[in-house]
């Protein structure tokens, strides 16, 4: 089984990146859910067991079948490139009763039981009533669980947008699309997609968004129909040390290293395995936004970073100095 995305010659112009904090707050969900979708995130978990258990999720894993439709308006592809949850949340506010109401039915005849429950008839008899409390879960989701590690999570996926941004440079988007999962096929202006279920869309001079996940892990979402904007939902790179204690991190930096720049500075360019800004940098080894900035300042003087603007911010990333020293591979 398949999905399959046709493109246009003007859907080659339109197509872009995205981060979406909606969509990682609706996957956390989906992985709290799932125990076979833990993988990487098990640290995570481990630390907001007791945060998790006050939430009530019964309802919102209603209409998150297995295998099956999710609905689309809950989690609309992304409004812009770097959206914030409140923006994307009053979007899920602001749905269409009716639209919503089909949407979610399929939503729940995928779920064994959903359909037939309480709340399920309930919320299909008042929509608006519906898409009101789903709307405050994802809220709660996000305030309790994800909103104090998104400075954490926003780094990785924007470092991921920066690395397969610069690949689309080199390979073009037929070389990109297979390169970022092993699921992506590309052939004659089609992308393929394995998935669990069938699904055909001409992108008719909309584009393709792609959008790195966190959550997403190890699926790759592409099935979205009208109206809603194509997109490529896929795991970003780097979530394999997303969770490391930055103690870890240090323990594991070369002795050397540590005595030629200092347990500071080698702490940083150690931390340094994908691009980061300063503040996520901060956030991640647990220092001060200014001491780890004069950090940064004598790592890209002495040849050992480079830094790059996305968006607001200036990610930082090693040269291939850098990445020796860190290696330990410098002669």
């Amino acid at each position: 089984m398949s999905s399959r995305l046709h493109f246009g010659e003007e859907d080659f112009l339109r197509c872009r990146f995205a981060v979406s904090p909606l969509w990682e707050t609706q996957e956390a969900a989906r992985t709290l859910k799932r125990p076979d979708r833990h993988g990487y995130h098990t640290p995570w978990l481990r630390r907001i067991r007791t945060a998790a258990g006050s939430l009530d999720l019964t309802g919102l894993w209603l209409v998150m079948p297995r295998r099956g439709h999710s609905p689309d308006w809950l989690c609309p592809p992304p409004l812009g490139p770097a959206a914030g949850f409140e923006e994307e949340i009053a979007a899920v506010r602001a749905a269409d009763p009716r639209a919503a109401r089909e949407d979610t039915a399929r939503s729940l005849a995928d779920t064994p039981g959903a359909l037939d429950s309480p709340r399920g008839r309930a919320w299909l008899a008042d929509p608006e009533r519906m898409i009101r409390e789903l709307a405050d879960v994802l809220e709660e989701i996000w305030r309790t669980l994800l909103a104090p590690d998104w400075p954490r999570l926003r780094a990785l996926l924007e470092a991921d947008v920066v690395f397969h941004s610069r690949r689309l440079a080199e390979v073009g988007l037929g070389g990109l699309l297979p390169e970022i999962n092993r699921r992506c096929g590309w052939r004659a202006g089609t992308l393929t997609v394995a998935s669990n279920g069938e699904h055909e869309r001409h992108l008719g001079g909309q584009g393709l968004v792609l959008m790195p996940s966190v959550f997403s892990w190890p699926d790759v979402v592409s099935g979205f129909d009208p109206p809603w904007q194509p997109t490529l939902v896929y795991p970003a790179r780097g979530i394999a040390g997303l969770w490391s204690d930055p103690a870890d991190r240090a323990q594991r930096l070369p002795d050397a290293l540590v005595r030629l720049l200092g347990r500071g500075r080698a702490a940083v360019l150690g931390a340094l395995d994908e691009p980061a800004s300063t503040s996520a940098l901060a956030h991640r080894l647990g220092l001060a936004p200014s001491s780890v900035s004069a950090h940064l300042g004598v790592l890209r003087e002495a040849g050992l970073l480079v830094s790059r603007r996305y968006g607001h911010q200036v990610l930082y990333e090693r040269t291939p100095l850098g990445i020796a020293l860190v290696s330990g591979d410098a002669q």
